[in-house]
């Protein structure tokens, strides 16, 4: 197969391999740890900043989703002890729950680390998984690379590093256990290629089934990118003259292997989907607009801020937000990629050059779209619509910020990396100045896209309150406490402290609201959201604690706080002595005399303000 072995015809042609002996097998050995240790080098200088101090420090750009993973990691450990179900928990957003196959639950993480959570807590399970994503991705692209597509080792290693360590997944290792979870695409792509062996079809079919059903919890939606470029890549590469009638004689086996695929994966995943399309709190859409995490044009010629280049002074500000700069390879790595698609097809055979076309189209159809619904450049939305206003509104297509298939290219260019090395590595096949010139380009390319380490900032400790467990002498088997203010995603403390109860076991607590995407209100398709709907205590807590502003609290005030206390079926409230926000602390003062005038003095206990509240009567009115 011209992708990535001869074809029968020309096997036939061709010496059998040399035996491999125990010299070569040390020396291949040695080089796959050379590039192991290297990998996860790499991953600790990234995430050195949680390590540091995993319980107090906490990634700068992304506070939110470090409470939420940390929450769902806790949330295995909880499983494995009490039992439960994985997909949805009352736990969180009480007393609606929590739809957690609609949310990026990593129930597979969550059950593999439940060791580490209980001995070291979530924090540090959060950033074990963080670097080994990183380092697991780089490494499965560098087997990958060597298996299927490279000559020699070095190439496949240059390939895997960059797709490990890119500007995109850098970005999303602010806090995405799910997005950094690169491994899987290698992983998956390896079966499906190996699908087109004859007699194998069932064993085949089963693994890479087992496999989906497996990465279903931990990236659904990179799974799903990885399935369309799987197909689009299959498809353009069968309509070539060239690889037809292969494409043609691997049909009935690709297709056997698919069903054996479809049944394995469709077992394991049948009560997930249900519960992901049909379950109670689930919705339509996500909580994101679409149009604004939309791939800016410019951003794949620009820097990424956490990049040598931008160290001196040459980022970019492009992305929406931090953790959702998907390209910015710069200008010098596209142009490099461009010269070398070309020198790369003027040298291929009609095999491999079948390969690099259906490679090319995967990058273009990926890159467009990536650009969502209208293009922006430059930082300003135009109005020139963008092939993917056909697919918005589409299943699946409604659930994924278009930004994200920018990624894609993370593979695409990773394999063009490693196919030019490979030429350049060969002595005999490029005169010494072409080498030289291109060996030049590649530094010049890739230097500036070298990763700096994750920002990280101080968060507030976990209160003596929770730690020692003084919440119980408040809270009854089964019931609600919550911090102040009430955990969403810019304010997420009281997630955090209902994790780290959850991880050491015993009695539990449920809070309401959350950080997670659920159903907002109103409509025949509920549309997603981030969070819980706001009730009014809601918004008069959090508007103190961001803002610092002190409502006049009246007795209507009382009356909603009573009604949304009741609904919530809420104990006890607390305030800690610091409270974590999204940029830093936020406005404990103001919290504290907003909290006061609403429900009077409170009880010091330990290191924090308790109030405890009886359900219909607090607070009352004066």
């Amino acid at each position: 197969m011209s992708v990535a072995a001869p074809t029968q015809e020309s096997e036939a042609d061709q010496p059998p391999p040399p035996p491999a002996t125990t010299r070569s097998i040390v020396k291949r050995l040695r080089f796959h740890v050379f590039v192991a240790v290297a990998a996860i080098g790499m991953a600790v200088y990234v995430t050195h900043g949680l390590w540091q101090q995993p319980y107090t420090n906490v990634l700068a750009d992304n506070v939110g989703d470090t409470a939420f993973f940390e929450w769902v990691l806790s949330y295995g450990v909880h499983l494995l002890r009490d039992g439960g179900d994985p997909f949805f928990t009352t736990l969180l957003n009480t007393p609606l729950g929590v739809n957690l196959a609609a949310n990026t639950s990593v129930t597979v993480y969550a059950i593999l680390l439940a060791p580490v959570t209980v001995l070291a807590g979530p924090q540090v399970s959060f950033v074990t998984v963080l670097t080994l994503n990183l380092a697991g991705s780089a490494f499965a692209w560098y087997v990958f690379l060597n298996r299927w597509l490279a000559r020699n080792r070095l190439s496949a290693a240059i390939g895997g590093l960059f797709c490990g360590f890119a500007p995109g997944f850098i970005s999303h290792a602010n806090g995405h256990l799910n997005w950094t979870s690169g491994w899987i695409a290698p992983v998956v792509l390896w079966w499906l290629l190996k699908l087109r062996e004859k007699g194998r079809w069932l064993r085949n079919g089963a693994i890479l089934g087992l496999l989906l059903g497996t990465a279903f919890s931990l990236a659904a939606e990179g799974l799903f990118f990885t399935a369309l470029t799987g197909a689009v890549f299959v498809i353009a590469w069968s309509m070539s003259r060239t690889t037809w009638p292969e494409a043609r004689a691997a049909l009935p086996t690709v297709l056997a292997a698919l069903g054996v695929t479809a049944v394995v994966a469709g077992a394991i995943l049948a009560y997930p989907l249900y519960m992901h399309f049909a379950g109670p709190q689930t919705f339509k859409g996500t909580g994101f607009n679409q149009t604004h995490y939309a791939e800016d044009l410019a951003s794949y010629f620009s820097f990424a801020q956490r990049s040598l280049a931008a160290k001196a002074g040459f980022g970019s500000d492009l992305a929406p937000n931090p953790t959702e700069a998907t390209s910015f390879f710069g200008l010098p790595l596209m142009i490099l990629v461009i010269a070398s698609l070309i020198m790369l097809y003027r040298r291929a055979d009609k095999g491999r050059r079948a390969t690099l076309r259906a490679l090319i189209v995967v990058g273009l159809v990926f890159m467009t779209l990536s650009l969502g619904p209208r293009l922006h450049y430059m930082g300003t939305e135009t109005d020139i619509p963008m092939p993917y206003a056909l697919l918005q509104n589409l299943p699946l297509f409604d659930s994924a910020l278009p930004l994200r298939f920018a990624l894609v290219l993370v593979g695409v260019i990773g394999i063009v990396l490693a196919l030019t090395a490979d030429v350049l590595l060969d002595r005999e096949a490029v005169p010494q100045p072409a080498q030289t010139a291109f060996a030049t380009a590649f530094v010049f390319a890739l230097l500036p896209i070298f990763p700096l380490p994750l920002l990280y900032t101080q968060r507030a400790p976990e209160p003596a309150f929770i730690a020692n467990r003084t919440w119980e002498k408040y809270v009854p088997d089964g019931g609600t406490l919550s911090a102040l203010p009430f955990a969403i995603n810019v304010a997420a403390d009281g997630q955090r402290w209902q994790a780290y109860n959850m991880a050491r076991g015993g009695r539990q607590f449920r809070i309401p609201d959350g950080y997670f995407l659920g159903p907002s209100e109103g409509g025949a398709e509920v549309k997603g959201r981030i969070g819980a709907v706001w009730h009014n205590t809601d918004w008069l807590f959090l508007r103190a604690a961001l803002y610092g502003h002190i409502t006049e609290v009246t007795n209507r005030d009382r009356a909603n706080a009573r009604n949304d206390f009741q609904y919530w079926g809420i104990d006890a409230v607390f305030l800690p002595q610091t409270i974590t926000g999204s940029e830093g602390m936020l406005y404990h003062a103001a919290l504290e005399i907003v909290a006061t005038d609403l429900l009077g003095a409170p009880e010091k206990v330990d290191d924090v303000l308790v109030w405890r509240i009886r359900q219909g009567v607090d607070p009352v009115n004066r």
